[in-house]
């Protein structure tokens, strides 16, 4: 370098964000050898540090392109810079990794091969051709395979795979794209493929792929590892695999997804906007719910009773492989209701009853990640389900919090672990049913915690008494001698919301949050629920009025009984022309009268999902599910836009909150049925009816209260159709509407709520 050292300037940058095993080392190697500056770059705990010396002009250059141009898996959420003596360095070096105390560097989600590596990957004379691991500091696995931090690959589940002359050479090149990519490997030195029969029978290399094709077009099922877990694989416009997939998963109606090779295929198959096309084709490779295209090839069983489906393009490289040009079905490689397998051993084990054959590998899996499920609403992403692709990105968080751990909920169940300005969402995890799932969650959260070197310093949980994640809050409390916070359910909710839209809670919003269950604080059933609520408090200022449920978990199976519930507490005669009397036995109907009578063995409850699931079977759209949600679901599939809307009533008293009366839906809908109305259209009117009362409601509150700011949560709002009317109603009419774009509606976002809520207690404790 021709300056002198009286005109060199040297600066230290620290880097906190998504800054380890994306490339962004060897970024900021050819950014300094491009601005002739001299210096060193490396990583620790924390993220990356840099110390680069030159002159004025070339520093200013290399910041400028280092903040405003990374590397494109990159995240910086904090940048610190500062002057320092320079050191007449002559040389840029990438230096080794350092430990640290502070483990707070940004770990890389799971990523979908990039372009480079698929033409790599399909080109006959590159030395990677059809190998099914291939990768690049710019995709593939990372958070499924992290072990610890600093990410380097002795921490990763690749350790014990030494790599060849021709990988080390790639791997220490700065300006080589597998610089440091810790999973990088090729078929000399690293993991390897393979298909195994029950027999105990093994088939190597490209024979393992032609087998598992072969055994798709002979409608067979093959358990096939990936990369966060086990799929379930079949054909997935043969009926009959479809049918015996059914049968053996357990899984009766609930929707499969699809994989297709590419955009153009699910085309072919689904309705595609320009927005959903983007979301298909993203670095995360989600699951999108899309439209049906009619007529397409697919089966029937793949959803049925369902216009939608939920398909993903191919992100790895052995999808690749086995896809050509028919859609594969690819669902969670588990029986229903339990968590998905990661490890050879268990799937031989436990899903031989469900699969012909294995595509297996052996490179661990050391988290399971199950894929991630989106919509697009208003142009915008809807989070279903938030895991591969999303998970460990943290969301960032209003105000520095506690160091606190959530538990979640029962159903759709995450956790949350925070930490200064960062919440860190698990991956999806499942419904909390059985032991399996405890286990999953246990081991989940040990190792959240393990990478990031914290200890929570409080657990927060749901109020709900019977919830495992209570249940296990409570234990990991008391054993580690730490407070433990309950937090209801809906207002946990609405926490979330605010949480993800980096809201600091200084003044009340308006809560709008339906859902099927949440445990209130009178002991009821809550789900349609208003509340004024900031992260410190809530109030609850109107709610739909109590009806009765019998039978608990029976009567979430079985809509019908919620449809005569409502029917009885409309005063409406329970007549045989009516879909859901129709449908309940005779016996059975004497028994939900006299407990409806008396009140014996019923629930009081105030739900949303649960009116939905009425209106659904009043209609005749679904008197019994086999799904959560299922009669909800069907509702909004065959619902038709209309202007006209059935009308709720509302009852209010001084210092109590509004009550909410749906009795007048049902005498419109009954007059309706026995007119003869189209069921798409009572669909369409049911839901513009609820619409247009969460509006009324709001605006009520709104002239009590001068707020015009509303947040919409649970997971009613999972629901598309209803979501864009009530926003759309919401916004015409001068309110600011808060909707879920980081985490999902539903339980799955629920752990996000419940942690800011009890960091903003603790944080409240402390200052008193």
């Amino acid at each position: 370098m021709s300056t002198t050292s009286s005109e060199r300037q040297r600066l230290r940058l620290t880097i906190q964000g998504i800054v380890q095993g994306v490339g962004f080392r060897p970024f900021v190697y050819g950014l300094a050898e491009q601005y002739c500056l001299a210096g060193h770059v490396g990583n620790n705990g924390e993220g990356v540090f840099i110390e680069v010396e030159g002159t004025t002009e070339n520093l200013a250059q290399f910041q400028s392109v280092l903040l405003n141009s990374p590397p494109p898996l990159a995240r910086l959420d904090a940048v610190q810079v500062e002057s320092i003596a320079p050191a007449n360095d002559h040389d840029f070096v990438i230096v080794a990794s350092q430990a640290s105390d502070q483990l707070t560097a940004l770990l890389p989600p799971d990523i979908a091969i990039c372009d480079d590596c698929l033409r790599e990957l399909l080109d006959p004379t590159n030395r990677r051709y059809h190998y099914p691991f291939i990768n690049c500091t710019n995709c593939g696995p990372r958070f499924t395979i992290i072990q610890g931090i600093p990410y380097d690959r002795p921490k990763t589940t690749m350790a014990s795979f030494e790599m060849c002359p021709d990988c080390a050479a790639e791997y220490h090149d700065p300006l080589n794209r597998r610089f440091h990519a810790q999973p990088n490997a090729c078929p000399v030195c690293g993991p390897h493929l393979w298909f195994q029969y029950h027999s105990g029978e093994i088939i190597n290399g490209d024979d393992a792929i032609t087998l598992t094709k072969q055994a798709f077009a002979n409608d067979q099922i093959i358990a096939v590892k990936g990369i966060g877990g086990f799929h379930l694989a079949c054909d997935a416009r043969s009926d009959n695999a479809l049918q015996i997939l059914r049968e053996r998963k357990g899984r009766v109606d609930k929707p499969f997804a699809i994989m297709v090779r590419d955009l153009e295929m699910a085309h072919h198959l689904a309705e595609i906007n320009p927005a959903e096309a983007a979301l298909l084709q993203s670095l995360q490779r989600p699951i999108v719910l899309l439209k049906k295209r009619s007529p397409n090839t697919l089966s029937e069983l793949v959803a049925p009773g369902n216009q939608t489906v939920g398909v993903m393009l191919a992100y790895a490289p052995l999808h690749y492989l086995l896809l050509d040009d028919y859609p594969l079905v690819m669902t969670s490689g588990n029986f229903s209701g339990e968590p998905i397998c990661k490890d050879n051993e268990d799937a031989l084990h436990y899903l031989a009853p469900l699969v012909n054959g294995f595509l297996l590998h052996n490179r661990p899996i050391h988290i399971t990640c199950d894929d991630s499920v989106l919509r697009i609403h208003d142009q915008h992403e809807l989070p279903i389900r938030r895991s591969r692709g999303y998970t460990p990105f943290p969301v960032k968080l209003p105000f520095d919090a506690a160091t606190v751990l959530a538990t979640g909920g029962e159903l759709k169940n995450t956790f949350c672990l925070t930490h200064h300005r960062h919440a860190f969402l698990s991956q999806h995890i499942g419904d909390m049913e059985n032991i399996e799932t405890l286990n999953a969650f246990t081991a989940s959260v040990s190792h959240f915690s393990t990478l990031y070197g914290l200890q929570p310093e409080a657990l927060i949980c749901d109020r709900h008494p019977n919830y495992l994640t209570t249940t296990w809050a409570n234990e990991y409390a008391s054993a580690h001698h730490l407070p433990l916070i309950q937090v209801q359910h809906h207002h946990a909710h609405i926490a979330a919301v605010l949480a993800e839209h980096a809201d600091a809670g200084q003044s009340p919003i308006i809560g709008v949050c339906l859902d099927g269950t949440g445990y209130g604080t009178d002991g009821a059933i809550w789900g349609g629920e208003f509340l004024l609520a900031d992260y410190a408090h809530f109030e609850r200022v109107a709610h739909l009025k109590y009806v009765p449920l019998a039978g608990g978990d029976t009567a979430v199976k079985k809509p019908y009984r919620v449809a005569l519930a409502h029917l009885w507490s409309a005063g409406i005669a329970w007549d045989d022309g009516l879909p859901p009397v129709a449908a309940c036995p005779a016996v059975e109907q004497r028994i939900l009268a006299r407990q409806f009578e008396s009140g014996l063995h019923t629930v009081p409850a105030s739900s949303m999902g649960r009116l939905f699931d009425a209106a659904a079977a009043l209609i005749g759209v679904r008197q019994a599910v086999s799904y959560e949600a299922q009669a909800a679901i069907e509702l909004e599939s065959m619902a038709a836009l209309t202007d006209e809307s059935y009308p709720f009533a509302f009852q209010s008293t001084p210092d109590a909150p509004i009550q909410i009366d749906a009795s007048p839906v049902f005498r419109a809908m009954v007059d309706d049925l026995r007119r003869g109305a189209a069921q798409n259209l009572m669909a369409g009117k049911f839901h513009r009816g609820v619409a247009d009362m969460i509006l009324k409601i709001c605006d009520l509150l709104r002239q009590k209260t001068g707020i015009h700011r509303v947040a919409l949560s649970g997971g009613v709002f999972q629901n598309v159709l209803l979501l864009g009317l009530t926003s759309h109603a919401l916004t015409q009419s001068g309110f600011e509407v808060l909707v879920h774009r980081a985490v999902p509606p539903n339980d799955g976002g629920l752990a996000l709520g419940q942690a800011v809520i009890g960091a903003k207690q603790i944080q409240m404790n402390r200052k008193e």
